[in-house]
Order: structure tokens, then C-alpha cells, then sequence
């Protein structure tokens, strides 16, 4: 095993200017700054301390599968979009809630279904290969599902629940791409 620098917070690029990570990156001015991120979106928990020239939002959510994601998903898309298009800035939004495990993942798939025109499975993917432990709740998945089904009129992931262990999460989409020859 490699070891870890305490400094940086396990944060992932998922895509340009998007990243997804712990509630513990949203306070760590060392990896803000250095990753131009300008903007922090918080789902569910609150970062212990905020840092200076960094815009700051808040969405409130538990990590419940039978928590309703519709207004939380259409709220950060929103908040995303506008720091992604902020005339006064050239930064990065990071996506967060306590772990970066369920509810930030699940709203970052959902931006990317929304704003990107993504498969669920072609989402999640992108996430699980720089994040691999991410997990969204059965629940999340569930609704992720039915926002695909009336975007797009079909759905791609045939699972109720990502495999609990992360080589299984990782081989679901792998075999997808093996499937599809490519």
C-alpha cells in the first residue's frame, strides 16, 4: 500500500471543472486553491470551516432511500451550471456530501443524465472509474433510474442495487463495455 498524504483530501475529477469527494475537501483551502475550485456544493452535511473566495451552497438531503431526490437534483443542477458559468471565474465545483459515496455521486450522475444527455449507466460509470467506492443507495438508484426512463424513454442499468464490493461495482461496467465492443 502506497501511503496517503494527510494534506489532500480523496477527491475525484469526473469531469471538467466537476469534482466529487468528502465533506473534509470542502475545507481544505490547500486543495481548493490549488485545483481552482470556486465554488462548493454541499449535499447534506455542512464542511467544518468554509475558506475565503469560495462560493458556498448547501442542499439539504439524508442519505435515506426513501429520500425524494427530484427537487435536490433540479437545485443542483442549477448551482452547477452557474458555477460552471460564471463570467467571473475560470474555476471548478466540488460536489461533496459526508463520504463522496452516495448522495454527492448521485447528484453528480444526475447532472450528468440532465445537463449531458448521459445514460444512467454511462454516468455512473464515468464516476466509478475515478471513484470506485462510489455507492449510491438503492433508493437513489432507484429514482436515477426512473429520471432516465423520462429523459430518455428507456434504462440502461438492469441492477436495484451496485454490487457491495468495489471490484464487482467496477466489473459491472466493465463487462459493459466488453459487451458493446468498445
Amino acid at each position: 500500500m502506497g501511503k496517503r498524504g494527510t494534506s489532500q483530501p480523496a477527491v475525484s475529477l469526473v469531469v471538467p471543472s466537476i469534482y466529487l469527494g468528502p465533506c473534509s475537501a470542502a475545507s481544505s483551502k490547500p486543495f481548493l486553491t490549488s485545483h481552482s475550485i470556486t465554488h462548493v456544493l454541499s449535499v447534506g452535511s455542512s464542511p467544518a470551516d468554509i475558506v475565503d473566495c469560495v462560493t458556498y451552497h448547501r442542499i439539504s438531503l439524508s442519505d435515506s432511500p426513501s429520500s425524494s431526490i427530484t427537487k435536490v437534483c433540479d437545485a443542483a443542477c442549477t448551482i452547477i451550471d452557474e458555477a460552471l458559468q460564471s463570467k467571473n471565474c475560470t474555476g471548478s465545483i466540488l460536489v461533496h456530501c459526508s463520504a463522496g459515496i452516495s448522495r454527492s455521486p448521485m447528484v453528480v450522475a444526475a447532472y450528468l443524465m440532465k445537463r449531458r444527455n448521459m445514460s444512467l449507466k454511462a454516468a455512473l460509470k464515468q464516476i466509478l472509474q475515478v471513484r470506485p467506492q462510489v455507492s449510491p443507495n438503492p433508493g437513489f438508484l432507484e429514482q436515477l433510474k426512473e429520471l432516465e426512463k423520462e429523459s430518455f424513454g428507456a434504462v440502461s442499468l438492469d441492477v436495484d442495487a451496485l454490487p457491495k464490493r468495489e471490484k464487482d461495482r467496477l466489473a459491472l461496467f466493465a463487462e459493459d463495455t466488453a459487451a458493446a465492443g468498445g
